[in-house]
């Protein structure tokens, strides 16, 4: 870990660095500031989903308005369910299928949920990732709005160093496992659509998803 005294950039490598970065990120969350975290695909960076001042933070570092709002990472399938007591039988026979992993699901939220994670039109994408580090985060804080790290029209950052080049002195916590192993984004999946609809191409394929969801239209965009 280096100086946390003078930085805040800790390296998850080691255990006393995980130990003492997930610590400081779980602070960082409650505190109501933004972290950088490495997930299976790109590193992330996250902010509490019901802090609506913490992900107008979150939008204002990448450089991003209301009308992208960020996905939500959460730490097990279940969560789905509180999250989105509507979604369809199909969202979680996806989820069974692909979390943890590269598929983020959209679907109508609750209406009860006290968060502003921008302009949804009632609706959230929700995705467990394949990362112990994100996962032990996520278990600490409950559910975290996150975008991939980097400012909007410029590369997803490949580490979190890259991340803080990017993001700087805008985000509080920099967790840093090395360089991504995923490097490519999740699949993101409109099922609050009819039919189905692909918004994203990426970690999953349309030919895997189409084996559940047969209807499925064409990606409006490339990973």
């Amino acid at each position: 870990m280096e100086d946390c005294t003078l930085v805040t950039l800790y390296d998850c490598r080691t255990d006393q660095g995980r130990d003492a970065g997930l610590a400081a990120a779980a602070a960082t969350i409650r505190a109501g500031g933004l972290v950088v975290l490495p997930t299976d695909t790109v590193y992330g960076i996250s902010a509490d989903a019901f802090d609506p001042a913490a992900v107008r933070a979150l939008l204002a570092a990448k450089g991003r308005g209301r009308a992208m709002p960020p996905p939500v990472l959460v730490a097990e399938p279940e969560q789905l369910a509180r999250l989105a007591p509507a979604a369809p039988p199909v969202a979680h026979a996806l989820a069974d299928r692909y979390w943890p992993g590269g598929l983020t699901i959209v679907v109508p939220h609750a209406p009860e949920l006290t968060w502003d994670i921008g302009d949804t039109g009632g609706t959230v994408g929700v995705r467990m990732p394949a990362d112990e580090i994100a996962l032990q985060l996520l278990r600490r804080t409950g559910p975290l709005a996150t975008s991939s790290a980097n400012r909007t029209g410029v590369a997803p950052a490949a580490t979190a160093a890259e991340a803080r080049d990017q993001l700087g002195d805008a985000v509080a916590t920099y967790l840093e496992a090395g360089a991504s192993t995923g490097g490519v984004a999740s699949t993101v999946l409109d099922l609050a659509a009819s039919p189905p609809r692909l918004i994203r191409a990426g970690a999953v394929s349309p030919a895997e998803l189409r084996t559940l969801l047969p209807d499925l239209t064409d990606s409006v965009s490339a990973s």
